[in-house]
């Protein structure tokens, strides 16, 4: 048997979750083929096949934690199966978790056909329950926890009843009853017998905990204060409306609104580098390239990739990456060093339909920018009141090293540049 064991995955990252495995106990897999996908506390990474074989004696489950070096299963090697299927044969020897005695192992007690796992079971004897009272949906017919979780609520999962005590003597008829008490006005009466009262306990992902900290630290550590102002999106839309079928034809890439804030910060953080610095001890780290992270939101949480040197990339390079940083975060596939450093972020929440709000840096960064819904306003021009595309943005900066003259004059930077981005290509 060939351990499958938890690789080094990051500096610094000791445990992962296991996130999803891709191949069932049993199944034949070729040399180098993904077994399971692993999240660490950055990103999710698949770990491979160290041969080709039966796969065997899965040690851990979808959403269960593991050290690094930890073995998780086994690959029992061998050669394909001769009919061309993956499935183990009839005459495969047990699996390392099985005895050959027959016994049901510690790791996955046996209960009729079903294989029982560790969690199920524990929940089980907990429950005073068997396992053939349960249809097990598991691969390979193992019954999980969730299956004991859902045999509960539909109502008839309950442990069995204790013995009915045996009848009391006969006591005086009771008097007549009280009138039945009234609820209080703004109050309700729940009976034990109400339902959809059910509650399911997860464990936080990986990179939820990490996003956790991290939000955590920035509001313990920094003196975070945000300011705002709104553009009129208009001259942006137009040009955008104008250029967007030669832009696609020619770089095969739709033109956004990301690259021209990206580029817009870029201009900003140029004439207020304190915006781009990092507190580091008794020191401040002014930074003279501009490496912005773009909050995606991934299949597991919302994730901040890095653009680097933001300064040299064209539009198209721009909206090429974050449309490549989206496909990798949908698949979760992102790699931590995709996620490492950033000396500025930029987070869209407006394409989930947000008005205003107020960011949160990332630290040890010193501002991020927030983006938000474009929506038709009455707005004064010259004299008249027309309706205008506007959309308000948002600063949030630490406040150490930011004075409040620089981040408000920061954000009307960006206002000035996006309501003539000629400006963008013209360096003024």
């Amino acid at each position: 048997m060939l351990d499958v064991t938890v690789p080094t995955v990051g500096e610094s990252i000791s445990e992962v979750q296991i996130g999803q495995w891709l191949k069932q106990e049993g199944e034949w897999v070729e040399k180098d083929e993904d077994l399971v996908e692993i999240e660490t506390e950055k990103a999710s990474v698949q770990i491979p096949a160290p041969a080709a074989g039966y796969l065997r004696s899965i040690r851990k489950q979808e959403e269960e934690f593991a050290t690094v070096g930890e073995v998780i299963a086994a690959i029992e090697p061998a050669d394909a199966p001769a009919d061309g299927g993956s499935n183990e044969p009839a005459s495969a020897p047990p699996a390392a978790n099985s005895p050959a005695d027959g016994s049901a192992s510690e790791d996955a007690p046996q209960a009729g056909d079903a294989r029982v796992m560790p969690a199920a079971q524990r929940m089980l004897d907990d429950l005073g329950l068997q396992a053939d009272q349960i249809t097990a949906t598991g691969p390979g017919g193992r019954l999980l926890k969730e299956d004991v979780v859902a045999h509960v609520q539909r109502g008839s999962g309950s442990p069995p009843a204790a013995p009915t005590p045996p009848p009391a003597p006969a006591a005086p008829a009771p008097a007549a009853p009280a009138p039945a008490r009234q609820p209080a006005v703004g109050t309700s009466l729940v009976t034990s017998g109400s339902g959809h009262r059910g509650e399911e306990v997860k464990p936080l992902s990986m990179i939820r905990r990490t996003i956790a900290n991290r939000l955590v630290q920035a509001q313990q550590t920094a003196a975070l204060l945000t300011t705002f102002n709104e553009i009129n999106m208009q001259p942006v839309m137009e040009l955008r409306k104008k250029y967007r079928d030669a832009f696609a034809d020619k770089h095969g890439v739709k033109l956004g609104f990301m690259s021209f804030f990206a580029k817009a910060a870029v201009e900003a953080l140029r004439r207020f580098p304190a915006v781009n610095s990092e507190v580091r001890g008794n020191n401040i780290v002014y930074r003279q390239y501009y490496d912005i992270g773009i909050a995606i939101g991934g299949g597991k949480g919302l994730v901040v990739p890095v653009l680097r040197n933001v300064e040299d990339m064209s539009f198209a390079v721009i909206e090429r990456s974050i449309a490549e940083f989206a496909e990798l975060a949908g698949a979760n596939q992102l790699q931590p060093n995709d996620l490492e450093g950033g000396t500025f972020t930029i987070s869209n929440g407006g394409i989930y339909g947000s008005l205003l709000s107020t960011p949160i840096v990332n630290p040890p960064q010193s501002g991020i920018l927030g983006l938000h819904s474009i929506q038709e306003r009455p707005v004064a021009e010259r004299g008249q009141v027309v309706i205008r595309p506007m959309m308000y943005i948002a600063l949030t900066y630490d406040h150490r090293v930011v004075d409040g003259r620089e981040a408000v004059t920061f954000l009307k930077t960006i206002k000035d540049v996006l309501e003539d981005p000629a400006r963008l290509f013209l360096e003024v």
